[in-house]
Parts: structure tokens; C-alpha cells; sequence
């Protein structure tokens, strides 16, 4: 495989992966996780409730087993917007091709075990798009403006950093213009970080030093403060986790360093009054964990995605954040074959050619980009010249 094509199979299968393995997790505390599981999950593991179907406060979805969450269907939906436009993409976008996706075609539900339409899988949060887009006619650069704000539109984000690999800033401004749609505040912000550091971390000779600095680089307000604390405590830490008391130890630094930032609060099913509306000074929870998990991990892709699983809370959505980026770094040989092939069947989805699709369009997009650079370029050295008119 090409160098792109192999950094956007890894990016999109290391955050597939984390997704199905968090899915199980999601919502739950730590020392839940433990208890339900006899020890630190470490791998693939079954739904917390084995009645399932009509089990509260999760029915009906079946989490676990293998099966991807709404962070990989919309991120797939998102690929699919990319490989139709084979161009950068903006607000509008998602009104014209992203929305049509997810009331109009059919597709397999893992967690419903059907076949259905995006749009009933997501949540409120992500109906917004459908509701103030569709129905609502709003303009799609503002119609993220009253949402719930949480990570919803980072969750999918990667893409953006495909198409625009090796440029974290260009990821930022392409992640923000388009998440208008969805969501404002610092959940808008941080799915132009979160692009950011993918784009980042699939530059070649990428570090996860690289990574950081191309997040604080682009950082605003209270992400950017979650991010910094999450550096600063993380610095002088001594060497990646070697038993589970050292995997617990991280686990509580990164929730207490990220906890003044984040709205939800200490009890992640009975949220603060002011959890997830509009602030400069908050940030969701999931970003400066998945960097905290993976600096603690020194970047590696198995101990941070299972960092993230046994984390807890939104579980899934931080495993993502931490598989994309630590895959990025890594190279599709980092994503465990077993994990990817056993969620691959469970869910009845290919993900390995997701990640094909994604690297097809961005190898257009990249080259379209190289083209307008040179001609850029031609331009400048023109008005450089200074030749009369």
C-alpha cells in the first residue's frame, strides 16, 4: 500500500476498533467496569446487560460483541460524502450530501441488529443536523448554534484530517467550517483539534510530541486549557503502564487534571445543570482524555485504546479519539488483526474498505491541493517580482 493509503485504513480501522471495544463500556465507572468483568477488560467483551433488548438504561442497542456504534457509521458517512465530492468539504456539505445519507439510505445497524436508517441510531444530538437542516432550512454555518454541546461532531472527524494530511492547521479550519452544521462552542472546536491531530500523526516521521504541538497550535479556550493541563501532568511521567494498579493510577490523574473542564460533571449518567451548553471555558471530556491516555501509553495503540475502555464514561468516543491518532502514528499494522476481523463480521461491515474509499478520495483531494500550490505559488513569486502593471 501507498503511504496515504495505508495512514487512512489505519486511522479508520484504529478508530473502528476502539469504537466497538468502548461501546460496551460506555457510561459506566471504572470500578463498574471491573466488577462487571472480573478485571480490566482487555479485549472484545459482551453487553453489560444480557437481556439487552429491554435492559435500561441502554435498550435497545446491543453494545459489545464486536459492534461499532454511531461514531463509525457517521464516520463512514462522512468518507462517503468525501469519495462522491473528491473535494474539501464545508457546512453546506453536510446539508446537501451528509443529511440525505442519514434519512435516506438504508443501512445495517450492528446495535439494532437491522436494517435502518442512520438517522435512528444517532442521537439527539446528532438529529439536530437532520432537524435544522432538512426540516428547519437554517443556514448551514450557523445551524449547529443551540445543540447539545458534547463530542458528537469530533467523534467523526478523522476524515478531515485524511484530506488534509501532513497540514494540521488546514484539518482545524475544514473540521470547523463543516461542524458548524452540527454543533458550536467547544464541541465544534474540538472536532477542528481532534482533525488536527490526525492530520498530524499520518504526516510521514510523525511523533506524538508532533501530534501535541499541532493540537495546542490550533487550540482555543477551554480545550485548549484541557489540553495544556493534560501536558503538563502527563510530562516527567515515568514509563507506560505495567500492571493494572499502574493503569488505574493514570486513569485517575487524567479524569482529576480534565475534570475543571469538563460540563458533564463527576456523575456521568446524572449530569451538572450546566453540562453540555455553550462555554469558553469548558471542554468535552473526550479529547484531553484520549491525549492523556495516549501520552501516558507513550502513544501505543493497544494500551491506549484499552485505556480508553476501561476509562469509562463516554468510553467508546475516547477509544476512537485515542485509535485514530495512535493508529495514525503506528501504521495499520498496529490495529490487532484478531479485534478487526472478529468486529469486521460482527458488524457486518468492511471497515478495511472504508478506510480504501477514504485514501482513494483524499489521494484526489491531495493532489488537487498540490496543483492550486504550485499555481499559489507561481502567483507569489509574480507579485514578489514587483513588475509594473
Amino acid at each position: 500500500m501507498s503511504w496515504l493509503e495505508d495512514r487512512s485504513v489505519a486511522v479508520i480501522t484504529g478508530a473502528a476498533v476502539g469504537d466497538a471495544l468502548g461501546g460496551a463500556t460506555e457510561g459506566w465507572t471504572p470500578e463498574q467496569i471491573e466488577e462487571r468483568h472480573g478485571g480490566r477488560v482487555r479485549g472484545i467483551v459482551g453487553p453489560w446487560y444480557p437481556n439487552w433488548r429491554d435492559a435500561r438504561p441502554i435498550a435497545p442497542y446491543h453494545k459489545g460483541d464486536g459492534h461499532i456504534t454511531d461514531d463509525t457509521l457517521m464516520t463512514r458517512a462522512l468518507v462517503e460524502v468525501y469519495a462522491k465530492r473528491r473535494a474539501h468539504l464545508d457546512a453546506y456539505a453536510m446539508a446537501e450530501d451528509l443529511v440525505p445519507l442519514m434519512i435516506g439510505e438504508p443501512r445495517w445497524i450492528p446495535e439494532l441488529e437491522s436494517t435502518a436508517l442512520l438517522l435512528q441510531r444517532v442521537f439527539l444530538a446528532e438529529k439536530w443536523i437532520v432537524a435544522r437542516l432538512h426540516y428547519g432550512h437554517v443556514d448551514p454555518r450557523e445551524a449547529g448554534v443551540g445543540n447539545v454541546v458534547n463530542c458528537g461532531a469530533a467523534m467523526y472527524a478523522a476524515p478531515v484530517g485524511l484530506v488534509n494530511a501532513g497540514d494540521p492547521r488546514a484539518a482545524y479550519a475544514e473540521a470547523i467550517d463543516l461542524t458548524g452544521a452540527h454543533q458550536s462552542s467547544y464541541g465544534r472546536e474540538a472536532a477542528g483539534v481532534f482533525a488536527a491531530m490526525v492530520a498530524a500523526s499520518v504526516a510521514p516521521g510523525a511523533t506524538l510530541d508532533d501530534v501535541v504541538t499541532a493540537a495546542l497550535d490550533v487550540a482555543h479556550d477551554g480545550t485548549a486549557a484541557a489540553l495544556r493541563a493534560v501536558v503538563d501532568a502527563l510530562d516527567g511521567w515515568p514509563t507506560a503502564p505495567q500492571s493494572d494498579e499502574e493503569e488505574r493510577k493514570l486513569a485517575r490523574l487524567v479524569r482529576e487534571v480534565v475534570a475543571p473542564y469538563d460540563s458533564v460533571g463527576p456523575e456521568y449518567r446524572q449530569m451538572s445543570m450546566d453540562a453540555r451548553r455553550p462555554s469558553r471555558t469548558k471542554s468535552i471530556e473526550e479529547l484531553p482524555v484520549a491525549l492523556g491516555l495516549l501520552l501516558g501509553h507513550r502513544g501505543d495503540f493497544r494500551g491506549a485504546v484499552l485505556a480508553a475502555v476501561n476509562y469509562g464514561r463516554d468510553a467508546d468516543s475516547i477509544a476512537v479519539m485515542a485509535g485514530a491518532v495512535a493508529a495514525g502514528l503506528g501504521g495499520s499494522g498496529v490495529v490487532p488483526t484478531d479485534w478487526l476481523d472478529e468486529i469486521e463480521t460482527a458488524s457486518k461491515m468492511d471497515v478495511r474498505e472504508t478506510g480504501r474509499l477514504m485514501a482513494d478520495a483524499a489521494g484526489d483531494i491531495l493532489r488537487a491541493d498540490r496543483e492550486r500550490a504550485l499555481a499559489r505559488l507561481t502567483s507569489l513569486d509574480a507579485v514578489g517580482a514587483g513588475e509594473p502593471a
